[in-house]
Formats: C-alpha cells, sequence, structure tokens
C-alpha cells in the first residue's frame, strides 16, 4: 500500500516539480546572463533573448515579456508570469517573477 500511495505521488507530483525546474532553469539563465553581460545588449536584445529562453523551455507566453531598464550605471531586468498547477482535485495558478541588475 505504502508503495502505491508513494507511485501516486510521484505521479501526480512530476507536473509541479517540472513547473518549478522550468523556472529555477529560466531564473538561473537569465540572471547569470544579465548581471555579467547587461551592458552588452541592447534592450530589444535582451528582450529578444528572454523571448527565446521562455520558448526554449516551453513556458507560458507571458514568461518572454521581459521589463528593461537603465540607469546611468545599472540595468534592471523583471520578468513576471503565472503558471497553473493540476493535481488530482487540486488547480492552483503560482505567480513566479525573475529580477535582475547588472552594471553597464
Amino acid at each position: 500500500m505504502q508503495l502505491l500511495v508513494l507511485g501516486a505521488i510521484g505521479y501526480f507530483g512530476n507536473g509541479a516539480a517540472q513547473v518549478y525546474l522550468r523556472y529555477l532553469t529560466f531564473k538561473d539563465v537569465v540572471t547569470n546572463e544579465f548581471t555579467l553581460n547587461a551592458g552588452r545588449k541592447s534592450i530589444p536584445e535582451w528582450r529578444n533573448r528572454i523571448q527565446f529562453l521562455a520558448d526554449s523551455l516551453e513556458m507560458p507566453e507571458e514568461a518572454g515579456i521581459a521589463v528593461v531598464r537603465r540607469t546611468n550605471k545599472q540595468a534592471f531586468l523583471e520578468v513576471h508570469y503565472d503558471e497553473e498547477i493540476v493535481l488530482p482535485g487540486f488547480k492552483r495558478d503560482v505567480h513566479f517573477e525573475v529580477k535582475a541588475q547588472g552594471n553597464l
């Protein structure tokens, strides 16, 4: 019986785990690239890069929409999106956000 319960948790929890794994991968790549290379790309180039990353990870469309701002010395990037997690008898929208900043 315990194996059956563990198997069910693993099977149904896989969808939620994939959502969080995609988020963590996306966040890691975006923050690392932006922190190290903020001044090397223009704002449209950053927006295109974020869109490409979101598409390649098969994320929701909103994940590809980045807000990029620049001051005299720093650049800031923000991405906000929601993703739905569905489990038996449970459905929830989870809000994710990625923020990064880098020196120009």
